[in-house]
């Protein structure tokens, strides 16, 4: 048996660092329709990221996604899962930063011909997008079941 990857900790502390760094600071800018786009991805790629640490699995950078690494000659040491207490403040940054990232999106987003947010991310094509942040780390968590997928309500706002 392979020894335990110590550095698997670190991953997931860093991660933690970076979705609370990126959930407590993108604030600090004005909302831009043009831009909106590669933030929603970038965000994506995170919940990814994150799913991976989750399920204890290497990144492959090239195809944005984490993957079994099976073989121990390619994995010459086991990451070990995440803590309940990490689990617990990963819910707890996602939970209050998509929260304020909608308040944030409803204050500043201007987008012509909508009234809301709602009707403005439906006009730029990124509703589903905005619906789906970090839909697979809450549901990798046991956060979401496959019913509350299907809801009209962006789903991060069901975990609070």
């Amino acid at each position: 048996v392979p020894p335990i990857n110590p550095s698997s900790s670190l991953r997931a502390s860093l991660l933690l660092r970076l979705t609370g760094e990126v959930m407590s600071n993108i604030f600090g800018y004005v909302p831009n329709p043009r831009t909106l786009p590669q933030l929603l991805a970038w965000l994506d790629d995170l919940d990814k990221g994150w799913l991976a640490v989750l399920r204890t699995q290497a990144w492959d950078a090239a195809e944005r996604t984490g993957i079994d690494v099976l073989d121990p000659i390619q994995a010459p040491t086991l990451s070990t899962p995440v803590s309940q207490t990490d689990r617990t403040r990963l819910r707890s940054i996602l939970a209050s930063g998509t929260a304020r990232l909608e308040a944030w999106l409803e204050d500043g987003l201007r987008v012509d011909g909508a009234d809301d947010l709602e009707q403005a991310l439906e006009r730029l094509g990124l509703q589903q997008a905005f619906d789906d942040l970090f839909v697979e780390t809450l549901a990798e968590m046991g956060e979401f079941t496959e019913g509350m997928a299907q809801v009209d309500v962006p789903p991060l706002l069901t975990c609070m």
